[in-house]
């Protein structure tokens, strides 16, 4: 069943839609459980900024292996 899914998830959405659903997943699980968006900046404000430039990463690496 899992892996009839995944076909079908592969199949509708291109993968920077896929790479989108996840960044924007986690930031939603930092701003939640990891309380990043806190007014007290911490080391953990740095995950936000690393989380953001994979994110970065993963679009330019998608768009470079699509062309």
């Amino acid at each position: 069943m899992e892996s009839h899914y995944l076909r079908l998830v592969k199949n509708n959405m291109d993968k920077a839609k896929i790479a989108a659903i996840i960044y924007v997943s986690g930031l939603i699980f930092g701003a939640v459980v990891l309380d990043m968006w806190s007014a007290e900046t911490s080391p953990k404000a740095l995950l936000g900024i690393l989380w953001t430039t994979f994110f970065a990463i993963s679009l330019f690496y998608i768009e470079s292996k699509n062309k």
